[in-house]
């Protein structure tokens, strides 16, 4: 899996103080879309066990207090990345059970397939759906068109 961006402290993508990690890939090519450089899942920064690492040790950070992680992009769920995506959801579970994750894909929830239903097990809010240009509305928060929905899959 490659990477565009990595931000170790983060307060526009999800509830809290987050680190937030944009990966490459998405096959959707949503009209408008404000992250069409992420598309191309060969574009980007390996994503190593280093920057895994690195993730965690923010996670952990007791100097500045992070609330989660958020997974955006490109799609975390697009195919090529979701072995990545699952060891990382995972590890921050295992290790941090206190942290939630946040994942923002253009697939649907009724529409995953199984190995993207195993990695959202690990998620705590899901934003899904398409970006669709036609809906956009600035307003919502945490999404760009009214179709988008933010799901809590855990409480």
């Amino acid at each position: 899996m490659n990477y565009q961006q990595y931000y170790p402290l983060d307060v526009v993508n999800g509830e809290g103080t987050r680190c937030t990690l944009f990966v490459s890939g998405c096959e959707h090519f949503c009209k408008g879309c404000h992250n069409s450089s992420t598309w191309d899942a060969s574009k980007g920064h390996r994503f190593t066990q280093e920057m895994e690492d690195q993730i965690l040790t923010d996670l952990k950070d007791s100097r500045i207090h992070r609330d989660g992680l958020s997974l955006s992009g490109g799609d975390p769920l697009f195919p090529e990345n979701l072995d990545d995506i699952q060891h990382l959801v995972k590890r921050v579970k295992a290790e941090l059970p206190d942290k939630d994750i946040w994942l923002w894909t253009g697939y649907t929830l009724e529409t995953l397939s199984t190995q993207q239903k195993a990695v959202i097990e690990f998620v705590d809010v899901l934003i899904d759906g398409k970006y669709e240009e036609d809906k956009r509305d600035l307003s919502l928060p945490w999404r760009g068109s009214s179709n988008q929905r933010v799901i809590k899959l855990k409480h």
